[in-house]
Order: structure tokens, then C-alpha cells, then sequence
């Protein structure tokens, strides 16, 4: 639902992101509330990719970027993340090497944990695989990053990746289904433990399974 060009909803009723962009055409300080509203979720994003000091950048720029395109934004779709998430990935896409070398050094962290229990095992052994979940990752191209991981950590719907990217869902969910099956050939058998991995991926590789983080 969309309102007069400049104006919000009615008081006791939250704009979407759709009525707060159209409304900051011609009165620019409500995009605030879009910053307000997602960037610690873009930053959480940025952050497990790149590191904090990076995503402090990626979410400033993904920000700026989005206030100078909000002209362009389809104000049919009242959630902004598909948008600011693709803004976000063709940023971060820009620090590749930098992602890449930090999947590497992640690679290489110790494993020594301690083993007091039975849950304690169970944590122990689900935080032992982050090694190979990096390393597995680093053997991505970039663009099958971008997808798997928005999906995995954004929490993105395959639906709103494919908006996010660009691209058709079927193309979402046929390009998923062969990173899942690549993913899964640069991991250890055991890399789930009691079915569940830290990518937040489902263990069904099938493209008809949604993916929760």
C-alpha cells in the first residue's frame, strides 16, 4: 500500500519500507527509518563475511547507495531487505579476495576444545566443524557465495534472493540445489552433526527445501 507522495500513514499504524522510501523523495530524513530499520540486520550480514571493521564500511556504502537509487526502488514490494541485501552483496563482492583470505585463516583455527558431558561433546563437535565449513566456503566462487549465503544467514526466502540477485526463482532454486551438492563434496561426511550444520543449511540438498538460519 502506498500513500500521497511526502506523507506517512496514519499515526497508530507503521509505514512499510515501500511508504517510508516514496516518502523520502521529497523529504529525504525519512529514509532514516529505513537505516534504522535494517542495518544492524545488513551489518550481522556483512560482519560473519568480511569482519567487523569491513561491515562497518559495506553497511555505510549499502546505505548511501540505497538513498541515491531510492528513485528507482519498486514501491509494489513493501520489504526493502531483497533490495538492500543485493546492494550488500555487490558490495562485499568488491572484497572478495579479502572474504576469501578470511575463509582461509578461519580454516586454520585450532580445534581445541574441551569435553565435559555429553552436550558439551555435542557443541564441541558442531563448533570443530567451523574449519571445514570456512574452507569449504573459500572453494565457492563468488556468486554461488552470494546465493548460498543469503539465503543461509540472510534468512532470505528463495523468492526474495532472486530479487536480491536479479534473477529468475527457478534459476535461485536450480543454481542453490548445485552449490548445496558442490558444498557437500568439500565437507566431511560428519560436517552435521545430529543433522543440523553451522551453515544453517538444511541437510536435504533437494531445491523444493526451504533453508532457515
Amino acid at each position: 500500500m502506498t500513500v500521497p507522495r511526502g506523507t506517512l500513514p496514519p499515526q497508530g499504524r507503521v509505514a512499510d519500507d515501500a511508504e517510508l522510501i516514496q516518502a523520502s523523495l521529497s523529504r529525504p530524513e525519512i529514509f532514516a527509518h529505513v537505516f534504522d530499520r535494517h542495518a544492524d540486520a545488513i551489518h550481522d550480514y556483512a560482519a560473519r563475511r568480511l569482519g567487523d571493521q569491513q561491515a562497518d564500511d559495506v553497511t555505510a556504502d549499502t546505505f548511501l547507495v540505497a538513498f541515491r537509487k531510492r528513485h528507482r526502488y519498486d514501491l509494489a514490494r513493501d520489504d526493502a531487505r531483497p533490495w538492500l541485501y543485493g546492494i550488500a552483496a555487490n558490495l562485499i563482492a568488491g572484497h572478495r579476495r579479502s572474504e576469501v583470505r578470511r575463509l582461509k585463516a578461519m580454516a586454520r583455527a585450532p580445534r581445541e576444545l574441551e569435553h565435559t558431558g555429553d552436550l558439551a561433546f555435542e557443541q564441541a563437535s558442531s563448533a570443530a566443524m567451523r574449519p571445514a565449513i570456512a574452507a569449504a566456503l573459500a572453494r565457492l566462487s563468488a556468486a554461488e557465495r552470494d546465493l548460498l549465503l543469503l539465503v543461509a544467514w540472510a534468512d532470505l526466502s528463495y523468492e526474495e534472493a532472486a530479487r536480491a540477485l536479479g534473477v529468475p526463482v527457478g534459476t535461485v532454486r536450480s543454481r542453490l540445489h548445485r552449490v548445496r551438492a558442490k558444498l557437500r563434496r568439500h565437507l566431511p561426511d560428519d560436517y552435521a552433526p545430529n543433522g543440523h550444520s553451522p551453515t544453517g543449511l538444511s541437510p536435504d540438498d533437494s531445491p523444493d527445501t526451504e533453508v532457515t538460519s
